[in-house]
């Protein structure tokens, strides 16, 4: 949370805002839903030679390094790392790019093949998937879904984000777990049927403003951690079509330690969930968690060699991160 200090000529206090602003009761989607991040940059994927040269490597440039600036002027999309190429009419630019959340300078030297210039770099702007929405608060219309952090396929860190969007998405398959292997949904997207905007991707999910109309008719009491209990609960996700469908589980460990991340396990105990998945599959991820009248948390995680078992974050956790 935030502090705010107030400073007069006679004293200093200094004032810690606790006050949380999320409601106490939110809507528990389970929603799938399409999303793709725009990098705060262009992400270089992967570099190549051009003949015997390799311009990239030569330049320190390698996978996963974000572009912000070419010969000084601000890039975000593909696009415009191009024009500023081509406007640049030189045989090299000068590189602006983040490793590692710190800034760095270079200079890339283009070689000319078959009359096109060439950077040695593949690159992109935005990255798309599918997950499942968890949340959206009834007052504030911010949602939240995932449970954990989009990552740099090629860093394993938490991929930088200009903004982003999540959209219609429909399950048309699924694809089980076995042991040592995760499965997935297979899903049929509609990008220009927009749901939301995103404005962050964190380790505890993504989040953002929701934009379509909401049903308020159910909501859940907002668990904290003291509320939640061993024992029966239920997920609610989407297995095929756009039908949220409710499946029973166990919570079988509660974390004492103050992590934002895999606050607790759970089992799955739903004979249909596990003959249709084997267990937690990819795109399951953000899975509202229901206990009682409580929604308690969301899916994040499965464990690999037991598909059957899973991790969860506490609701509290992913609420307080849609505030920032």
């Amino acid at each position: 949370m935030f502090k705010k200090t107030l400073i007069t000529f006679l004293l200093i206090f200094s004032i810690p805002i606790n006050v949380l602003a999320y409601s106490d009761r939110i809507i528990a989607s389970g929603e799938n839903i399409g999303i793709t991040l725009n990098t705060n940059g262009v992400l270089i994927a992967g570099t190549y030679n051009v003949g015997n040269k390799a311009p990239a490597n030569e330049a320190g440039l390698k996978s996963g390094d974000l572009i912000t600036k070419i010969n000084g002027k601000q890039v975000s999309k593909i696009d415009e790392l191009a024009t500023e190429i081509d406007n640049a009419n030189s045989k090299e630019v000068e590189v602006n790019y983040t490793r590692d959340n710190k800034n760095h300078t270079t200079t890339l030297k283009l070689i000319k093949d078959e009359d096109v210039l060439k950077t040695g770099l593949y690159v992109k702007d935005s990255v798309t998937g599918i997950g499942t929405l968890t949340f959206i608060d009834p007052e504030t219309k911010l949602f939240g879904a995932l449970g954990h952090e989009i990552t740099n396929t090629v860093t394993g860190k938490v991929l930088e984000i200009k903004d982003g969007k999540i959209f219609d998405s429909t399950v048309t398959g699924i694809v089980p777990s076995k042991d040592g292997t995760a499965g997935e949904k297979k899903a049929q997207t509609d990008s220009d049927d927009i749901r939301g905007s995103v404005g962050e991707n964190t380790s505890q999910g993504i989040f953002g403003k929701y934009s379509n109309p909401i049903d308020q008719s159910k909501t859940y009491k907002v668990a904290t951690k003291n509320d939640i209990k061993k024992g029966d609960a239920k997920i609610l996700t989407v297995l095929s079509g756009q039908t949220v469908s409710e499946y029973s589980i166990d919570i079988i460990e509660i974390s004492n330690e103050t992590s934002k991340t895999k606050n607790f396990v759970f089992k799955i105990t739903d004979d249909n969930l596990l003959k249709k998945t084997g267990g937690i599959v990819q795109g399951m991820s953000g899975s509202p968690i229901i206990q009682g009248d409580y929604i308690v948390g969301a899916v994040t995680h499965v464990v690999v060699d037991d598909p059957e078992k899973g991790y969860g974050i506490f609701i509290t956790n992913m609420l307080e991160e849609a505030e920032n």
